[in-house]
């Protein structure tokens, strides 16, 4: 079990985010050496400033909120939170002054931004079970969104437990001790991240973490990083 969870803690890592990085490098590449479109992709009438209508286009979905105003609301909060939890995650790594501008502890939201993301993950999960978004799923989005929310479930139990239960035996400091050792490349594993009760959850988070990261630069998710040059395109 020690040699499993060293696995999936240390090489796997490493290897998830060589393949993550490699991979949508590879991709983004093939992607803008592909011949330009022949026609306009430009919508009319324009509206100016163009730069600030691509950026309410790739953030705030607005063609979502007028035909579908309960999916944008569930896109809304989960890109938010997934954008809060990106900033728990960095302040893993040390303190940034930055991100306290509003004083807190790590995470933010007392533990209810991983409770929206989860809850807004299941509800992408369901619609796709009925038409006609049945009809239009591949496998590939049932496997993303159970792998995401598998991510955030084993994620936020840790932060749960720390927040809601009281659960002390892991918190922060040795989070960051692990996380440290990673980014230094002297990979050190403290006796509370392998032998604590709730080691098992952190094993999980990283394992399919590790899978989302390999999976992704593959995925239909990689035009996530062309939502914005898309959308100026459109707006042109």
């Amino acid at each position: 079990m020690e040699t499993v969870t060293y696995i999936i803690l240390v090489p796997m890592v490493y290897v998830a985010f060589a393949v993550f990085f490699i991979g949508t490098t590879v991709r983004l590449i093939k992607i803008f050496r592909e011949p330009r479109h022949p026609s306009t992709l430009q919508i009319f009438p324009e509206k100016r400033p163009k730069w600030l209508w691509a950026i309410s286009d790739t953030f705030l979905f607005p063609t979502v909120r007028r035909h579908k105003p309960v999916l944008w609301v569930f896109l809304l909060a989960f890109h938010i939170g997934v954008f809060l939890l990106i900033i728990g995650h960095l302040e893993l790594f040390g303190d940034f002054e930055i991100f306290q501008i509003i004083p807190h502890e790590i995470f933010l939201g007392k533990g209810f931004v991983g409770l929206v993301v989860a809850i807004s993950l299941l509800y992408f999960l369901f619609r796709r079970f009925t038409s006609p978004v049945r009809e239009l799923s591949v496998p590939e989005d049932y496997y993303l969104l159970i792998l995401l929310f598998l991510i955030v479930l084993f994620g936020s139990q840790m932060d749960w437990a720390r927040r809601w239960y009281l659960y002390g035996e892991l918190g922060v400091e040795h989070y960051r001790d692990y996380l440290s050792s990673l980014l230094h490349l002297s990979p050190e594993l403290p006796i509370e991240v392998t032998d604590t009760g709730h080691s098992f959850m952190l094993v999980l988070h990283v394992f399919f973490a590790n899978l989302f990261l390999m999976f992704f630069p593959f995925s239909q998710s990689m035009h996530s990083f062309l939502s914005l040059p898309m959308n100026k395109l459109r707006r042109g």
